[in-house]
């Protein structure tokens, strides 16, 4: 079922990304995953996030977005019950002016996806409700650019409060 989530979220995304940053381009993808186990009878949830990063040459822009996947473990139960208080995801869009400096961020974008994820057991495609975009910016090509992406989710009725996922950001784009 993974492989299937997983060629079907790698299409759409490949997809996505040549009518997003359509004209050339150069592009750069980072994938992360992470499980959230819900309390009591409620499903345990697999997350996937695509980070990309690309600099549109035909405008000048360098612009970074996340897409969220999800689905459950094959085995378990939808009991239709409200799973998270807050799922939200930031965009950001970063530079720096070496290799091994430090990122200053450009844009960025918080996405609030807590209704999307809540109403839906799965997701396996691109679409507005499950990405979040930062704001394009000047591109300049003597630093080094990344984006990356954080989720902060509230598991409802877990008693722990938010909990902070860091994701891994794309490699660096330069030249």
């Amino acid at each position: 079922m993974r492989k299937i989530l997983t060629a079907a979220g790698l299409a759409s995304s490949a997809l996505a990304i040549g009518v997003l940053f359509a004209g050339p381009a150069a592009a750069w993808t980072a994938s992360s995953q992470f499980d959230v186990v819900f309390p009591g009878q409620k499903p345990q949830t697999t997350y996937y996030v695509e980070n990309t990063g690309a600099n549109t040459t035909s405008n000048g822009n360098m612009t970074g977005k996340s897409v969220v996947y999800w689905q459950l473990g094959v085995d378990q139960v939808i009991d239709g019950s409200t799973r998270f208080t807050s799922f939200k995801i930031t965009t950001r869009l970063e530079s720096r002016l070496g290799t091994s400096g430090t990122d200053e961020i450009r844009t960025k974008k918080t996405c609030d996806m807590t209704e999307v994820v809540n109403n839906h057991y799965a997701w396996s495609y691109d679409s507005p409700e499950n990405t979040c975009v930062a704001p394009s910016t000047t591109y300049d090509g003597e630093l080094w650019w990344s984006s990356d992406a954080t989720v902060v989710y509230d598991i409802e009725g877990d008693g722990k409060g938010a909990i902070t996922q860091e994701l891994v950001g794309t490699r660096l784009i330069h030249g």
